[in-house]
């Protein structure tokens, strides 16, 4: 029965597992037991679909590295000469190639961001991030890449599943080593698969390449983290074990000023929130982004000590990211990082490392040097909402977890992932806690705004314009 964040179930005769770290559940299924509910046929994995893509596989030397090149030869029904290879570095891809699949989509899966993983020493082999991406071809031509690694560990995903590691070992199921498809420390939705518009074949080969790869590497699973909502729905029609998390986002429905966007708050919180906007000036406290021509090395180094000022000066805190990546980072994508700094009689006491991309704004690491009341929020949020309205950015997206966000205007919002477990006894446990986490999300998402504290719908009042009733 459900007690908290733990559920107990049976999976087979006589033996009982806890599965912990799911989160609270609704109370209306405290009652009912996982081995009830993986009894349920609707509930069994699915089936390979008819239009599964057939592979072979051998083993071939890279001729750069020692590092093993899995050469998948496939043949998708309907297509010929599809080929999928799994590669030891992401050097082993043209750049310009990759980059052309990966079209808009935001840099974090793009050639350069990954290569500043990987070349930075921050996902590597010894870090527990195996590169493993996977390419497709038709003759010489790539029309297909993916970013999968293979993992000894759960940390830097944002996809907790520490829970299903202690329930597998419990199990006397080896959890690690795992593949996954997607972004070290990147919990941003963008597509996983790439391939040209409308290139399913393609896509499909990726996904089946990914489930051999898991075998060829003798993993417990795959999981792809973060991927986009289609992609997400075409896992789970696959046979894919499908969950939904949540992350806090602010949205821009076409404000002209912040005005516009504290009118639609109940008086109490537009009051609160315009307290604690205004603390920073009384504070002597000037917040300011730098972008563009204006970024400098030095920024990058500034990004890296409030990066390691938060991640390694907490308790919890783990510092998995290299000085050299963010130095990397700021020279590859100069026109798309951004640093806000807060600075008090001449002294830069915090910052936060942002970027934009396709009209949103994705907040990544923050620290300070100093500790000020609502400092956090400042350098945070509310300097970048300001900068969102001001530039007509649609979406803020400030990062994982966070629940102080929910006051401050940014409303629960879904992001997905899709599993495969290849031990049945937990893939059906998996598949039971995915179903019953998402029905208690659902609900919350419907009221996101009203739990963000939005009780005014937009309307288009003009130009620094007051909602109806906002005196």
């Amino acid at each position: 029965m459900v007690t908290g964040t733990e559920m107990e179930f049976a999976p087979c005769e006589g033996e009982t597992v806890v599965i912990r770290g799911f989160g609270p559940l609704r109370p209306e299924h405290a009652e009912t037991s996982i081995a009830e509910a993986t009894r349920d046929p609707k509930t069994r994995p699915a089936r390979r679909p008819a239009r599964a893509v057939i592979m072979g596989l051998s083993y071939a030397p890279s001729g750069r590295r020692s590092t093993p090149v899995f050469r998948l030869r496939a043949s998708y029904r309907g297509a010929v000469g599809l080929a999928v290879r799994a590669v030891g570095s992401i050097e082993d891809v043209p750049r310009d190639a990759w980059d052309a699949l990966a079209g808009d989509a935001p840099p974090f899966v793009r050639w350069g961001w990954i290569h500043a993983l990987e070349a930075s020493g921050s996902a590597t082999k010894k870090t527990g991030w195996e590169p493993r991406h996977l390419t497709a071809w038709r003759g010489t031509t790539l029309v297909g890449v993916a970013p999968v690694w293979k993992k000894t560990h759960s940390y830097g995903e944002y996809i907790y599943d520490f829970g299903w590691a202690s329930a597998a070992q419990e199990m006397g199921i080896a959890y690690y080593p795992k593949l996954l498809v997607g972004v070290p420390l990147g919990p941003i939705s963008a597509p996983r698969f790439l391939a040209a518009p409308g290139d399913d074949e393609a896509r499909g080969a990726l996904v089946q390449g990914a489930l051999d790869l898991v075998k060829t590497e003798r993993c417990s699973s795959l999981h792809v983290i973060f991927p986009t909502e289609s992609e997400a729905d075409a896992l789970e029609r696959g046979g894919f074990s499908r969950r939904t998390g949540m992350q806090y986002h602010w949205k821009n429905p076409g404000y002209a000023t912040y005005d516009d966007y504290l009118a639609r708050f109940a008086s109490k919180r537009r009051t609160q929130i315009k307290r604690e906007r205004g603390a920073a000036e009384k504070q002597g406290i000037r917040i300011a982004t730098v972008r563009g021509d204006a970024i400098q090395p030095i920024h990058a180094d500034r990004a890296w000590s409030f990066y390691e000022a938060t991640a390694g000066g907490r308790g919890w805190g783990h510092v998995q990211l290299t000085q050299d990546f963010f130095r990397r980072i700021f020279e590859t994508f100069r026109s798309e990082v951004e640093l806000v700094e807060a600075t008090k009689d001449g002294r830069v006491i915090a910052g936060a490392f942002n970027v934009a991309s396709g009209g949103r704004l994705y907040g990544r690491y923050w620290g300070c040097f100093e500790e000020h009341p609502f400092l956090h929020f400042h350098v945070c949020l509310y300097h970048s909402i300001d900068e969102c309205i001001r530039l007509g950015r649609t979406v803020f997206e400030p990062g994982a977890g966070g629940e102080h966000k929910i006051a401050r205007g940014f409303a629960p919002s879904p992001v997905h992932s899709a599993h495969k477990m290849f031990d049945p006894r937990l893939d059906r446990a998996v598949r039971d806690f995915v179903k019953r986490e998402r029905e208690h999300l659902v609900p919350v998402f419907e009221q996101g705004e009203e739990m963000a504290g939005i009780v005014r719908p937009w309307r288009t009042w003009g130009s620094g314009g007051e909602a109806p009733g906002n005196q």
